[in-house]
């Protein structure tokens, strides 16, 4: 069966001239089966990570149906309203939406909190095409009578499930409620959780799903290791593991902001360059660490998993999970920050006896093990051979009751 190329999805010219400048050539799944029924006016259900290609997969349908339409929005409108649940990702789609435009005459722009509105309400003035918002600055200029969502033709709602775990579901029923009823609906999400699967039923009309890498499945090309660690011992071995020069570019999960900071001060120490990004920095330190991090002036970006959602950046070698999440659909996610653009990459966990629970509850996700690195010099046995808290121990007369006479376990690594 030969590939789908874009030239094959009856885009027009401008389109293919934008993504032909970026060197896109065949699309990815979830452009290549969202594409033509978007195009066709369908809405959609897509249930996929970031990193599948889906601001494509809506942002072209969009902008040629705007410009084939040559209505203007009017003062303070706008055509295309797209939801995002960080100030990151509005900026990341913003700038891929910009580039696939390029060569349409068409005004954007992009809305979020964190910092002065009046610019934002300059560039709202005249109206746009396309808006990329967060929630609550949304709103704000809603009431403030800075915008109208009255001659909204295409709404989309990015990242769902963080919505919900951010508390924005309330916010974006509100923001849903000032739409037209007649309107294009994309809605997306990498996890279904119940409130979230009412939200697309009550705003979706007969919707086309398609699920491209469900959240039990992990990341094909992503190599996974864990490596069994005292908690103290956990900064050291991250210094450890970044002596290899392999670690080109690296995300550093922590759970913490406080963490992520602390992280990031001693990489510093020890003369790696070293940035955290999470919810308590400015705007402006946010932007220039992942400028910095893009631009490889920063080799290692240490992060929390909300500001994480925002990191679209090709090549990155390798994550690692500094905390193990105690959520094994932000493993998932996690992970999908490598391995994009079809590279292969790398996933290293640190587990420490607190987290033996939350590495069986990944495992069981993913239905997978991860293969244990025990040849460093922090390796915790002791870590890796107690069993998961809350795990039933064997009864009794289960156990055996002497070792084998070569001093090996029976019991499976």
């Amino acid at each position: 069966m030969n590939k789908v190329s874009f030239s094959d999805l009856d885009l027009i010219e401008p389109l293919l001239r934008a993504l032909s400048a970026k060197n896109y050539t065949t699309p990815t799944p979830i452009q290549a089966q969202a594409i033509p029924p978007m195009l066709a006016g369908k809405d959609l259900l897509g249930v996929a990570q970031t990193g599948t290609g889906k601001t494509a997969a809506f942002g072209l349908p969009i902008l040629q149906h705007i410009t084939e339409a040559r209505s203007p929005a009017g003062a303070r409108a706008t055509r295309a309203l797209v939801l995002a649940p960080t100030r990151e990702l509005a900026i990341q789609i913003a700038e891929e939406v910009r580039a696939y435009g390029r060569h349409l005459n068409l005004r954007q722009a992009v809305v979020f909190g964190g910092v002065g509105q009046q610019p934002q309400v300059r560039a709202l003035a005249r109206g746009v095409d396309v808006l990329i918002a967060t929630p609550g600055r949304l709103l704000d200029l809603l009431g403030q009578g800075h915008l109208r969502l009255d001659r909204v033709t295409h709404f989309v709602l990015d990242e769902a499930d963080r919505m919900l775990d951010m508390g924005f579901i309330h916010d974006v029923r509100r923001i849903v409620a000032a739409l037209p009823k007649r309107r294009q609906t994309a809605f997306f999400s990498a996890t279904m959780p119940h409130e979230v699967a009412r939200l697309a039923g009550d705003i979706l009309a007969d919707p086309l799903r398609i699920e491209v890498a469900p959240s039990a499945t992990t990341v094909e090309r992503v190599e996974q290791h864990v490596f069994f660690v005292e908690t103290a011992n956990k900064r050291a071995l991250l210094a450890e593991v970044l002596k290899d020069p392999a670690l080109s570019r690296v995300i550093v999960f922590s759970r913490t902001k406080h963490g992520a900071n602390r992280i990031a001060q001693q990489l510093e120490k020890r003369g790696v360059d070293a940035a955290a990004i999470h919810g308590n920095k400015s705007q402006g330190a946010r932007q220039r660490a992942l400028e910095g991090f893009k631009a490889g002036r920063v080799r290692v970006l240490v992060a929390t998993d909300i500001a994480a959602r925002g990191i679209d950046v090709d090549e990155v070698s390798h994550v690692i999970n500094f905390d193990l999440p105690n959520e094994p659909e932000s493993y998932v996610h996690r992970i999908g920050r490598t391995a994009r653009a079809g590279a292969a990459g790398v996933a290293l966990s640190f587990c420490d006896a607190g987290e033996r629970e939350f590495l069986r509850d990944i495992e069981k996700l993913t239905r997978q093990r991860l293969a244990v690195v025990d040849e460093h010099p922090f390796h915790a046995a002791a870590v890796g051979a107690a069993p998961p808290r809350g795990a039933r121990k064997a009864p009794p007369h289960s156990r055996p009751r002497r070792r084998p006479r070569n001093g090996r376990s029976r019991r499976a690594a």
